[in-house]
């Protein structure tokens, strides 16, 4: 049986994250995401795979921070 695409919902729940976190992943990191129509979908395997490669590493600037 071949594995089902998932949500941005459901990946931010496997990861344990906000779905803006997912979002953001997308635009800024490379998460790997197919577009379908309006939707994000992913494969659960496509994304530990990017995660086991760094792909979440902390290297993010403080967004919403104020320093000083």
């Amino acid at each position: 049986m071949p594995e089902p695409w998932v949500s941005v919902g459901e990946v931010a729940i496997h990861l344990g994250v906000a779905k803006d976190s997912v979002y953001r992943w997308i635009e800024q990191k490379g998460l790997p995401a197919h577009r379908v129509g309006r939707l994000w979908k992913f494969k659960l395997s496509e994304i530990d795979e990017w995660v086991h490669a760094g792909g979440a590493g902390q290297d993010e600037p403080d967004e919403g921070k104020q320093h000083g």
